[in-house]
């Protein structure tokens, strides 16, 4: 496992460019976002995608989110009408993730099977940047119903395991996930505030 440390103020390109890699190969990723530490991978790797349900104790049949690296690249994975774009437009990027309709790309593994997705762009340029490429999983860095921590260290001790690659940018001041709307019924609902 490497750590890679950066500051989320000035980002250092290359651990931005390690990250990618390790990414592309299949790996998974430690990495801040404007709320709490996640888990990347990429989603077109379902292997990648298994570990971080493995690494999180979490049921394949409870998806995970999608993390994009800005608004319009949302259309690449779920399907927005004009109204839920103008929505969307109004709170992203920043601490909320979207449930959409899945577009067909979207493996099974990412979604549990099901036919919506989590869409989420955090107002954080490391997350951003990771997703440049293409999308990576975004789910809190802990054990499924467990504490979320702040500090990476804390993290992986939870989490006994090894990811492949950690950004450390240090204890993140935030220990509240995002909050998740749903849009595909005929009014916004509140999941998780």
């Amino acid at each position: 496992m490497k750590v890679l440390k950066t500051s989320i103020d000035e980002v250092d390109g290359k651990v931005i460019y390690q990250a990618i890699s390790v990414l592309a190969d299949g790996g998974v990723v430690l990495y801040p976002t404007d709320t709490v530490y996640g888990l990347g991978a990429n989603i077109f790797d379902n292997s990648a995608v298994r570990r971080v349900f493995d690494i999180k104790h979490r049921s394949y049949l409870k998806p995970l989110s999608i993390l994009v690296s800005d608004v319009g690249a949302i259309d690449l994975v779920a399907k927005a009408s004009l109204s839920q774009k103008k929505t969307i437009g109004e709170y992203l990027p920043g601490p909320y993730t979207f449930i959409l309709k899945k577009r067909k790309i979207v493996p099974r593994s990412v979604t549990g099977g099901l036919s919506n997705v989590g869409v989420r762009v955090p107002d954080n340029e490391i997350a951003c940047r990771l997703a440049g490429i293409f999308p990576i999983t975004t789910t809190s860095a802990n054990i499924s119903d467990d504490e979320m921590l702040s500090r990476p260290s804390e993290i992986l001790e939870q989490l006994d395991c090894e990811v492949d690659l950690v950004i450390d940018v240090g204890e993140l001041k935030s220990e509240k996930a995002s909050s998740i709307i749903d849009l595909t019924g005929l009014k916004p609902k509140i999941i998780r505030d």
